[in-house]
């Protein structure tokens, strides 16, 4: 049983001569160490126990019961109290009870704050000579104007003091972040999405959207498309989550088709933590960063676009591109039977088969296709109107008359606005579907650009000389060919797994 905690005095407010008239901005000023200072500290830790004291002394009694005060901290959390040193305060419960807890075991002393050890200080003009010194030459690193100060003082600050000033000063360090090293520790575990700008193809920029197994290196998802967003997105990672499994986690930059609403509703179906990395901090992203720098440097080295149109050949030799299906295909081959194949310098295995090995002793979490298929319907938020309608991209349709002024949920099919549109009431409680009254637009205008990439035609070229990318084509068509695919087993083959690259309209449905 605990001590039994002595009887609260009556609240007596302090005398005059315990309170100063110096504010606490005013202690900033007094000299360190000297006795003003610490009177000054005395009268602020007087003051805070005081208050902390005033907020307790009723839940503290120990004439209450403990279901008595639990209702009573919960009170005081939620209320807004007049601080110590003007203004208003709030306090956690979880404060309060500490607290408590604190006066029981030590009394009123045990309510002042915990003085705090001040380290030694750097003088100013100490600092000042070091900026001096790297303004002067700025190629200089902090060890070398430490070593300067050292051989001109005799003493000097330490190196990352400097290097702390120096930012301050926001003067050029020369050194950036590092950061630990991180994999994951099972594949799916996490997946690492981000974008890569290409080459031009008929005239239009082209992007690539990828996902990397952080554990594995291997490819997961990978599709160019002639445009950043996120139905394009979609079309790379929905027959990825079909074939490879669902990923714990997917680990993404800020671009604007990963923070789009769809993506997040696609992940929350799906049970996937969806994750953004900060602005301008990389951490966690440097393998998928390593693996653009590959592409750039053994496959987009390798292409030859042409604007059919125009005639028009960039520069370059090896394999001629006249078409975004070209692009996917080679694409495609090269991830299967170059990339994938190659020996990791990191792993010292292939991600194929350290993929394939990985499986031994676990299994992919899986969705039926339906599932997918729903994750990656569409919803919008609509009120629907006294005539018992809800507009959705010009379209009218009729919703039951007992939602009428309501906000609900429509989920829908971008590529087919006259299909299938579910209907969700305001607390997700099914409220039947949507019937089209008056159709304007077939596919929602973002899908409708998607699916004209699919319009396209070109001819299919070949460079003379050595054509590689076309060499690995038909190596990974032999390799299709020779054997049928299956994603459903546990893989111990030592063949290459395949992935279909499928259209837009293709990836969405």
């Amino acid at each position: 049983m605990p001590a039994t905690p002595p009887t609260l005095p009556p609240i007596v407010p302090p005398v005059a001569s315990r309170v100063s008239p110096v504010s606490p901005a005013v202690s900033l000023l007094v000299p360190a160490g000297s006795p003003s200072e610490s009177a000054v500290r005395r009268d602020r830790m007087e003051k805070i126990a005081l208050f902390r004291y005033q907020l307790i002394r009723a839940a503290a009694d120990a004439a209450i019961t403990t279901r008595q005060r639990g209702p009573m901290v919960w009170d005081l959390a939620a209320m807004v109290h007049p601080g110590p040193f003007g203004g208003t305060v709030t306090v956690s419960k979880d404060t309060i009870d500490r607290w408590i807890r604190a006066w029981r075991r030590g009394g009123f002393d045990a309510l002042k704050p915990r003085g705090r050890v001040q380290g030694a200080v750097t003088p100013a003009q100490i600092l000042s000579l070091a900026a001096t010194l790297k303004r002067e030459r700025p190629a200089r690193t902090s060890a070398q104007v430490r070593r300067i100060m050292i051989d001109t003082l005799g003493d000097a600050p330490s190196e990352s003091t400097l290097l702390r000033h120096f930012r301050t000063l926001e003067l050029p360090t020369g050194v950036r972040d590092v950061f630990g090293r991180f994999e994951a520790d099972y594949p799916n575990e996490m997946w690492v999405g981000d974008g890569l700008h290409g080459p031009r193809v008929n005239g239009r920029k082209t992007y690539l959207f990828a996902f990397l197994d952080d554990h594995t290196r291997l490819v997961t998802a990978a599709r160019w498309a002639y445009a950043e967003d996120s139905v394009r997105l979609t079309a790379a990672l929905r027959p990825a989550l079909e074939a490879r499994g669902l990923p714990g986690t997917i680990y993404v930059d800020n671009g604007s088709a990963f923070v789009d609403a769809s993506l997040s509703r696609t992940c929350a179906r799906l049970g996937i933590r969806l994750t953004h990395s900060k602005p301008y901090r990389p951490q966690g992203r440097g393998k998928i960063e390593r693996f653009f720098n590959t592409v750039n440097s053994q496959f987009l080295t390798e292409i030859t676009t042409v604007d059919t149109a125009t005639g028009v050949v960039d520069a370059g030799v090896g394999s001629m591109v006249t078409s975004l299906d070209e692009l996917n295909a080679l694409f495609s081959s090269w991830v299967e039977m170059v990339y994938h194949q190659a020996v990791h310098s990191t792993t010292g295995q292939s991600p194929l088969a350290r993929w394939e090995a990985s499986w031994a002793t676990r299994r992919p979490v899986r969705k039926s296709r339906e599932e997918i298929a729903e994750a990656f319907r569409w919803s919008a938020i609509r009120r629907v109107t006294k005539s018992a309608t809800v507009s959705l991209e010009s379209n009218i349709y009729q919703v039951d008359q007992l939602l009428v002024g309501k906000k609900v949920e429509l989920v829908y099919d971008p590529f087919d606005l006259a299909g299938l549109i579910t209907v969700s009431a305001g607390n997700g409680v099914p409220a039947g579907i949507a019937v089209l009254v008056e159709i304007r637009r077939h596919v929602h205008k973002k899908a409708a650009t998607a699916a004209a990439d699919e319009a396209e035609t070109g001819a299919k070229n070949a460079a003379s000389g050595i054509d590689y990318l076309r060499l690995v084509e038909a190596r990974h068509k032999g390799t299709m060919a020779g054997a049928p695919i299956s994603f459903d087993k546990a893989s111990t083959s030592k063949r290459p797994v395949v992935v279909f690259v499928p259209t837009v309209s293709e990836g969405i449905r």
